[in-house]
C-alpha cells in the first residue's frame, strides 16, 4: 500500500487527462489519494472527485496565498464541505511569507480562523509553511501545546529545518515529504527525514509541482509518489515495504481509512530480518519506551493477546533462509523466556538459519545464572542495550524495576563482557538522545573499556 497525502488532481494540469492519471495512480498501486483545496472552487472540485472515485478522499480550506479573497460566506461554504464524509481534513492553510501574494497580517488572522474552525469540526489540519518558521510556530503552539495528541495534522511538503520538524513533532503533527527531498541539493532536508519517528511519517507528490528524481522536470502525478517512498526507505535503511505499511498504519490512526494493525503479531519483518516477538514483559520501564501505551514497530502492533509457545514462535517462520537473519526481539525482554529461544534458535540453527538476540543485557539477573554458555553455537550475534555512560543516568533513563536497581548497570557491562566468551558476535548500543546521556562516553566505554562493536540508534526511526 503506497500513499499520496496530498495531491491537486483538479488543477487545470490534468484537464486533458484526469482520468487516466487516477487509473495510472491506482495500476501502480497508490491506495489512497488525499486531494487538497486551496480556495473554495478547489475544495469543490476536491469533494467532487471524491465522490467519483472510491479511493480519492478530499480538504477543504483556503491557501495562505489565497486569504485576501475570503469573505463573509467563506467560512460558511467551509462548513458545509466539510460536512461530507469524504472531506476529512481542513486545508491547505498556513502562512507564505516567501511570495507574499497575500498580506502577512491577513495570513496569520486566518490561519487562525481556520485552525479554529478545525477545532470546532474535529478536523486535523494541513498546514503550508514557507519562509514563516517562527510565526507558524507561534500560532500553532496556542492550540496545539507541546506534548499533544498525534492527530493535530500533516505538515505537508516540509521544507523547513530541524528546528521546526522539532516543533512540529512536539504539537503532536505528521510530516509529509515531497519530491523535493530527492533533489540533489537538497541535503538538509534528507537529514532531517532520516530523524522523523516511523509514526509521525508520511510521502506525498504535491502534483502537479514538484515531480520527485527522476521524474523531474515532468508534471508530477500520484503515481510517482512510489519514487519519494523509495527514498526516505532507503535514508533509514529499511525496505519500501516498511515504510508502506508504516505510512498505511499513519493515515489510519490519523483519518480512520484503511485498516488497523493487527495484535498479537508473533513474527513481523523489517528489511530483510524476521523478529520473532516473544512477550511484552520486560524488567525494565524506559522512559523512551511505548511498550504499554502503544506497541507499534514500523506498522506492526506487538500488543500479544497471550505469549506465544516455543511450537507457536517456530511456526511463524515460513524460512529460515529466506531472512538475512532471525531475531529475537519483539516489545519486551526476550531472556524472560529464554527456554523458548533456546528451542527454537536450535530448529532455526539445524534449518541453515542465523540467529541474533536483541536483549537489555538482564539475563543472568533475571535467570539467577549465567545463561550464555547455553547459548553457544545457538546464537550468532547478541546486541546489548548498554543506553547510559553512568549508573545514575541509567536508572534515570532504563528505570529497572525496583528489585534491580541495585548496580544493575555494572551487571549489564558484565554480560556484555561474559557474551565475548560465547557468541560470536558482540554489540551494544544506546538510544541517542536522551538527556543526561555522553554519548561519547557510551562509544568510549564500548570499544575501549568492553571491546564490542557499538550502535547508537534513534528511538522508532528503523525499529
Amino acid at each position: 500500500m503506497i500513499i499520496d497525502t496530498h495531491a491537486h488532481v483538479d488543477m487545470d494540469s490534468f484537464d486533458d487527462d484526469r482520468n487516466e492519471v487516477i487509473q495510472r495512480a491506482k495500476d501502480n498501486g497508490v491506495d489512497y489519494i488525499l486531494n487538497v483545496g486551496c480556495d473554495i472552487e478547489s475544495s469543490m472540485r476536491s469533494m467532487e472527485l471524491a465522490e467519483q472515485h472510491d479511493f480519492i478522499y478530499g480538504t477543504a480550506g483556503v491557501h495562505p496565498h489565497d486569504v485576501k479573497s475570503i469573505d463573509n460566506q467563506t467560512y460558511d461554504h467551509l462548513r458545509r464541505l466539510l460536512a461530507h464524509p469524504k472531506m476529512i481534513a481542513l486545508g491547505e492553510i498556513g502562512l507564505d511569507f516567501f511570495k507574499n501574494y497575500s498580506p502577512p497580517d491577513q495570513q496569520k488572522e486566518h490561519l487562525r480562523k481556520q485552525v479554529e474552525l478545525s477545532r470546532e469540526l474535529k478536523k486535523p489540519i494541513i498546514i503550508h509553511c514557507r519562509d514563516a518558521n517562527e510565526e507558524i510556530i507561534s500560532i500553532l503552539s496556542d492550540y496545539f501545546p507541546k506534548g499533544a495528541s498525534a492527530h493535530s495534522g500533516i505538515f505537508h511538503c516540509f521544507s523547513g529545518n530541524q528546528k521546526l520538524a522539532d516543533c512540529a513533532l512536539e504539537m503532536g503533527f505528521y510530516i509529509s515529504f515531497s519530491g523535493s527531498v530527492t533533489f540533489k541539493k537538497s541535503e538538509e532536508l534528507r537529514a532531517i527525514a532520516k530523524t522523523v519517528p516511523a509514526d509521525r511519517l508520511f510521502v506525498e507528490t504535491d502534483c502537479p509541482f514538484l515531480a520527485p528524481v527522476p521524474k523531474r522536470g515532468s508534471r508530477n502525478e500520484p503515481s510517482y509518489v512510489i519514487h519519494t517512498a523509495q527514498l526516505i526507505a532507503e535514508l533509514r535503511g529499511l525496505n519500501i515495504n516498511d515504510v508502506q505499511r508504516t505510512m498505511a498504519l499513519n493515515f489510519f490512526e490519523l483519518f480512520g481509512i484503511g485498516k488497523d494493525a493487527k495484535t498479537g503479531q508473533v513474527s513481523y519483518q523489517i528489511r530483510n530480518s524476521l523478529y520473532l516477538n516473544l512477550t511484552t514483559r520486560c524488567t525494565a520501564d524506559c522512559s523512551f519506551c511505548t511498550r504499554l501505551t502503544k506497541p507499534v514497530v514500523q506498522g506492526y502492533n506487538l500488543k500479544l493477546d497471550r505469549e506465544p509457545t516455543a511450537d507457536e514462535v517456530w511456526q511463524s517462520i515460513d524460512n529460515c533462509n529466506k531472512y538475512d537473519e532471525i531475531v529475537f526481539c519483539g516489545y519486551g525482554e526476550p531472556t524472560l523466556r529464554l527456554d523458548v529461544i533456546k528451542t527454537v534458535s536450535k530448529k532455526i540453527k539445524d534449518a541453515g538459519g542465523r540467529v541474533r538476540l536483541n536483549t537489555n543485557g538482564h539475563g543472568n539477573v533475571i535467570n539467577k545464572r549465567n545463561i550464555l554458555p547455553e547459548l553457544k553455537g545457538l546464537v550468532d550475534s547478541i546486541s546489548i542495550s548498554l543506553n547510559a555512560d553512568t549508573e545514575e543516568a541509567y536508572d534515570r533513563i532504563v528505570r529497572p524495576l525496583p528489585g534491580l536497581r541495585n548496580g544493575i548497570y555494572d551487571k549489564v557491562k558484565e554480560f556484555i563482557e561474559e557474551a565475548k566468551k560465547y557468541i560470536p558476535e558482540v554489540q551494544s548500543t544506546i538510544v541517542t538522545h536522551q538527556e543526561g546521556v555522553d554519548e561519547e562516553k557510551c562509544e568510549e566505554i564500548s570499544k575501549n573499556e568492553l571491546d564490542v562493536n557499538y550502535r547508537p540508534r534513534r528511538y522508532n526511526i528503523v525499529g
